[in-house]
């Protein structure tokens, strides 16, 4: 015979035999005190009882002992009943009122009273499948595992015994004394006491709330990772990102892309793309296109800078800005190399080359301070300190420059204004005053400049236009034609011009910036969806249940309500291992020294 025929033979019987094996399965080996049979109200079984030992049963590994087995060996099948106890090694243990087991299948059913003892947790339930073969068990009428940092609570588990890895599916609830976790889906590992939140998600304590539909968290160390529609709600702050974490022990937050903070005590927003929040210390730092947003009034004021802190109580809020400082408001902007704002007083101080614009007219200063009324939440008044520089470009060119325009300006030491209604309405600039004016007359032609000196000088603004200017002592002054005045003498020393860098919308806080990329986020992948617990292409006749279990074909049909909502198959390539995506807590940037406090200016206010 050829060697192919032979080899083909070979392989066909030891096919057979591997398949006859199979369906067949190692004898069950039962032993107790006493046997009997009664086929008549036992048909074949015996039916062995507990003396002064319990029933014991033995199979592949695994020993089981009873009060009372039916021992059903045409079909290598066992019943057992009471104080039902199944050991798999040293390392798994399952107690019930009732068990059946099959020999062929090596496939355990437990109920009444089940309790299932792992290494790393225990598992009680009413009803437990348990498929050696696979070393998975699986409930779906309820059941709570155990470890020593939680108990979870769920509809559905599926345990998988060589992985330490649990899934649950439905009303899952996670308890620990600090927190409880709801989630319509989560995976568990019960030695490192890492979950995997799938779907809507809360994690609750007596200071926060977490929501999230995708997340990981830490059992033991108590800090996760958020990265779908995730927020975390404290007393009077609400955080927003594309991804969060989170560590409760320490009170600590931060999150990374499309940021907001919602402050409700304070109707402010801050945005960002990277933010630490410090729950115990209340105080929020923002970078990365860093905006805070404040109501007043049924207007906005945005404020941006390369950093952004918040500190403070909700009645004692401070704001600090740093490095290009950026304020927007309908009516007024501005720009300083730094800000600081003081909720409960209402002040705001700008400091380092500090600039403001009310509308064409431009202020400048060695620092400004903005005061709003605490009560009414409206602007109240400004401080100018020390070179008050007040400038506006003329709206007509020169006959004898065509190229220029002229420049409207008052300086002196310092300048006050007043605001009526959120808009700037009186300026007084005091000692040393200065001014040049172009005066025109309704139809734009010009009538001469006024040039003069006085100790003090108001200006009354109307809808951000200059409407009357009233010197108060004024020791020089006088008007010139415009072919009189020469060209040197038109702009005061100090004037430096920057109306093309005024900010008309909000959008212009971040004009001359580099294009913002979004930092990538590792994220959580969908968990893995492993096969059915039951296989459902079995036809019911072969499922090889024994005459004797108390189960039907029905018990062994995986049901659609029962299944995984959220999830890839386990051979999909999407999926990425579990360990993998486990994220370490961010180092603090606050760290870093931050280069201006409070009360930065020199100056007091008055």
């Amino acid at each position: 015979m050829p060697i192919f025929f032979k080899n083909v033979i070979l392989t066909t019987v030891f096919l057979i035999t591997i398949s006859a094996f199979a369906q067949k399965g190692k004898e069950l080996n039962i032993q107790s005190d006493i046997e009997q049979i009664d086929e008549a109200k036992y048909p074949g079984a015996i039916v062995m009882y507990k003396s002064t030992k319990q029933v014991y049963i033995q199979h592949e590994g695994i020993e089981m002992w009873c009060d009372l087995a039916f021992n059903y060996k045409d079909e290598n099948f066992v019943r057992a009943i009471g104080n039902v106890r199944m050991n798999q090694g040293d390392t798994i243990t399952m107690r019930s009122n009732y068990a059946e087991y099959n020999g062929n299948t090596q496939f355990a059913w437990a109920s009444g009273g089940v309790n299932l003892k792992t290494p790393t947790a225990t598992v009680d339930t009413d009803t437990l499948y348990f498929d050696r073969i696979k070393q998975q068990t699986y409930y779906r009428s309820g059941g709570t595992l155990r470890d020593t940092a939680s108990v979870i609570t769920s509809k559905i588990g599926r345990h998988f015994l060589d992985q330490d890895k649990s899934s649950f599916i439905q009303n899952v609830v996670v308890t620990n004394p600090e927190y409880v976790i709801d989630s319509d889906q989560l995976d568990y590992y019960s030695k490192a006491g890492i979950a995997y939140l799938y779907g809507p998600s809360t994690i609750t304590s007596e200071v926060s709330t977490v929501y999230c539909e995708r997340g990981y968290y830490d059992t033991r160390n108590d800090n996760g990772y958020f990265v779908k529609n995730s927020r975390i709600d404290y007393d009077n702050r609400t955080v927003y990102g594309d991804s969060l974490y989170f560590d409760r022990p320490t009170n600590f937050a931060s999150a990374t892309n499309n940021i907001r903070v919602i402050d409700t005590a304070n109707k402010s927003i801050i945005k960002g793309h990277y933010a630490e929040v410090y729950k115990a210390k209340d105080s929020v730092f923002i970078t990365k296109r860093a905006v805070a947003i404040t109501v007043q009034d049924k207007d906005s004021i945005y404020v941006h800078g390369d950093r952004l802190v918040v500190t403070g109580i909700p009645e004692k809020r401070i704001v600090r800005g740093y490095y290009n400082v950026r304020l927007f408001k309908s009516d007024l902007s501005g720009k300083s190399d730094s800000i600081h704002i003081n909720q409960q007083t209402g002040l705001t101080q700008m400091i380092g080359r500090p600039i403001l614009w009310s509308g064409l007219s431009q202020m400048t200063g060695d620092s400004i301070h903005l005061r709003s009324n605490t009560v009414t939440e409206k602007l109240d008044s400004l401080h100018v300190f020390k070179n008050a520089f007040l400038a506006k470009q003329d709206t007509i060119p020169l006959s004898d420059t065509p190229s220029k325009r002229g420049y409207n300006q008052v300086k002196g030491d310092d300048l006050y204004g007043t605001f009526l209604d959120n808009k700037l309405h009186q300026l007084d600039i005091i000692k040393n005053a200065e001014s040049i004016n172009y005066m025109r007359s309704d139809d734009g032609i010009l009538q001469g400049i006024d040039k003069s000196k006085s100790a003090s000088i108001t200006a009354i603004l109307e809808n951000n236009e200059l409407i009357e200017i009233t010197k108060w002592r004024q020791v020089d002054g006088d008007v010139f034609p415009l072919s009189k005045f020469e060209k040197e003498a038109r702009e005061f020393p100090g004037l430096n011009w920057r109306g093309d860098e005024r900010l008309l919308t909000k959008e212009d806080i971040f004009k001359g910036e580099a294009p913002f990329t979004l930092t990538k986020i590792e994220g959580i992948p969908l968990p893995e969806i492993e096969e059915d617990f039951f296989d459902n292409t079995i036809p019911d006749n072969k499922l090889g249940i024994p005459s004797a279990s108390q189960l039907d074909p029905s018990d062994f049909k995986n049901r659609e309500e029962d299944s995984p909502s959220i999830g890839l198959p386990v051979n999909d390539k999407a999926t990425i291992k579990q360990d993998s995506i486990a994220p370490k807590k961010p180092a603090s940037v606050l760290k870093e020294q931050l280069p201006v406090k409070a009360k930065d200016s020199t100056q007091t206010e008055n």
